[in-house]
């Protein structure tokens, strides 16, 4: 069954990631979906569209799944990143790589993007005052 990820493409990284994860997977055959949130009508989606931006999901054998638990669905479909979903489904590393991206990759990333999102919003604010 297809694998589909919901990524916040609004983030630069998060883009950049998903960019090289769709190269691989068209090129090894995969089949996996990649939504943008920021395309998507926010009514469509599993969950709230402002939960959704906040980490990497996955609709899996129609259940929806997040954070390191998507992040190995994906990877695990990949070649070349097989291993690495298999090293952080390890019971010794998958709870210190679940805790890492829930508490500090994931919350950075989001607080990075709001950020940016304030200075665009300030910066536009500046310019139309002239």
């Amino acid at each position: 069954m297809a694998l589909r990820i919901l990524y916040n493409g609004d983030c630069p990284i998060c883009a950049r990631e998903i960019a090289h994860y769709r190269t691989v997977a068209e090129s090894a055959g995969a089949e996996i979906a990649f939504d943008d949130l920021s395309r998507l009508d926010p009514g469509a989606l599993p969950i709230p569209a402002e939960a959704a931006r906040r980490r990497l999901h996955a609709l899996q054998d129609g259940r929806l799944i997040h954070g390191l638990p998507a992040f190995r669905a994906l990877w695990g479909r990949l070649p070349g990143w097989r291993w690495l979903a298999r090293l952080t489904g390890l019971p010794v590393i998958r709870p210190v790589a679940a805790w890492v991206y829930d508490h500090i990759l994931a919350p950075a990333l989001y607080w990075n993007l709001r950020r940016r999102a304030r200075r665009c919003r300030a910066g536009q604010a500046r310019t139309t005052d002239l």
